[in-house]
């Protein structure tokens, strides 16, 4: 390999890594990733861990490589410390072009996670005009009804990776046409909620399940819509049924995605170049767990335990069941490209692994909980900044409110009692890592989300 190969970096929004066909799922939701898997140069990693709980946090670690706790997203700062380098800095100073497509506001000037990038395009249903080219667009209208919703005015419904590709493409014909290297960073949308699969996917796994393609559709989008009155009840109203066909969408919204990735897979492949190609999430997904529906509150396997395929990068190949993490992977990326990684918090794959996976959520407000159900349990939950260490045997989380031992996959019963001596050791390395490496770099630079931005953030459900 050359010691700068080209990277493609795909990054999936909330997909679990038990509702993928590598991790045994009962459902072949993803049998273009696992082709990727099974080629020659492609490995899995069975146990990658988030670094958090939502987009911004998770995004912020990835490129920054550092920990929630110390670029501040979701936890002090709003936007990634000027102090804090950037991958896409980093790479370019090394000779990289670099580039960001992204589907979430997230990810984007709102955050600051576009800093560094040579090129930047974040798209949304209220840019698509002026963001996306015609041609693109007029692909899309005539595939309507093959790779989205068909014709609807609720952008809600429509789905985006045919225009991702696209768009990616086209970038990365042009990328290949030079001899500089680069990284192209692409965050699609999908199979974030709604779960509403593009119209010949709707019926992929409805046969099995009380329900029509089309109700289950439904079903989905009042459960997206109302999403936090049914949280402030603990999901305790939510039926077998509904539940059943919220699997269902979004396990059909994975299928499709996993066809649009697949094909993305094929055009680098047929570029003839020397390329690292890596397929993650940003986070996982929950439906009713802990009485909880999207990635809220809670930082338990459902919400945090992704997948992660890689392929090309031959000194890291093979089926992995090592914890590991991305801030791992973009460090050993970045050092294999000759960058400077003294600020990362990973370890370099080719040499090292880790014992346990860190993940970290922001202070919690339990308002949007109590304003609907002044009786929603808030002890259930940790309400400050929230610390977790995953093992392969245990998952203990600590914050200002209590520590406790969890064992996956339940994840519920505190078990600190019945292994004092373990709790011991795992609040001891956490707390001094919180008091070291774990610091936040301050940033008082405020959001710079636009209107625009935050009307695409309350769509998908983040704000109100």
């Amino acid at each position: 390999m050359v010691s700068q190969p080209d990277i493609v970096w795909v990054t999936l929004d909330s997909v679990r890594a038990d509702h993928v066909s590598m991790s045994g799922y009962r459902r072949d939701t993803t049998p273009n990733l696992e082709q990727i898997v099974n080629d020659d140069g492609g490995s899995y990693f069975l146990n990658c861990y988030a670094s958090g709980n939502g987009t911004p946090v998770s995004s912020a670690s990835i490129l920054t490589g550092t920990q929630p706790s110390k670029h501040g997203i979701g936890s002090g700062n709003e936007v990634v410390p000027d102090a804090l380098p950037t991958v896409p800095e980093l790479l370019g100073e090394t000779g990289y072009l670099t580039a960001c497509l992204s589907r979430n506001s997230y990810v984007s000037s709102g955050t600051g996670l576009d800093r560094g990038f040579d090129r930047f395009k974040w798209i949304s249903s209220s840019s698509f005009l002026s963001e996306i080219p015609n041609r693109t667009l007029l692909k899309w209208g005539v595939n309507l009804r093959r790779h989205s919703a068909g014709f609807t005015a609720d952008p809600a419904k429509h789905a985006t990776p045919f225009l991702m590709n696209d768009i990616a493409k086209r970038w990365l014909d042009e990328f290949a046409s030079d001899d500089q290297p680069f990284f192209t960073y692409f965050h699609y949308n999908e199979p974030h909620r709604p779960y509403y699969p593009p119209l010949p996917y709707m019926e992929e796994y409805t046969a099995e399940i009380d329900a029509t393609p089309k109700e289950a559709a439904e079903i989905a989008m009042r459960v997206h819509r109302e999403a936090d009155d049914i949280m402030a009840n603990s999901c305790a109203d939510l039926t077998e049924r509904e539940v059943a066909a919220l699997h269902a969408m979004y396990d059909a919204e994975i299928r499709y995605t996993d066809e649009c990735i697949g094909r993305l897979f094929d055009y680098v492949q047929s570029m003839d170049r020397d390329v690292i190609f890596v397929v993650t999430a940003d986070h996982g997904e929950l439906f009713g767990e802990h009485g909880l529906l999207a990635h809220r509150v809670v930082l338990t396997d459902p919400v945090t335990h992704v997948p992660l395929i890689v392929h090309g990068f031959d000194e890291i190949g093979g089926a992995t069941d090592d914890i590991v993490q991305h801030v791992d992977l973009m460090t050993t990326l970045v050092t294999q490209a000759g960058g400077d990684t003294d600020t990362f918090h990973g370890v370099d794959l080719r040499q090292q692994t880790r014992e346990g996976a860190i993940s970290q959520r922001g202070p919690e407000d339990f308002e949007v909980y109590l304003e609907r159900n002044p009786d929603f349990d808030t002890d259930r939950y940790h309400s400050g900044l929230l610390t977790s260490y995953r093992t392969h045997e245990y998952r203990f989380q600590t914050s200002e409110d209590r520590s406790e031992l969890l064992v996956p996959p339940d994840e519920e019963t505190d078990v600190s009692a019945d292994h004092p001596e373990t709790t011991a050791e795992f609040q001891e390395m956490v707390d001094e890592w919180l008091e070291t490496d774990g610091q936040r770099v301050e940033s008082t630079e405020e959001s710079q989300l636009t209107d625009n931005m935050r009307s695409q953030l309350r769509d998908l459900g983040y704000l109100e």
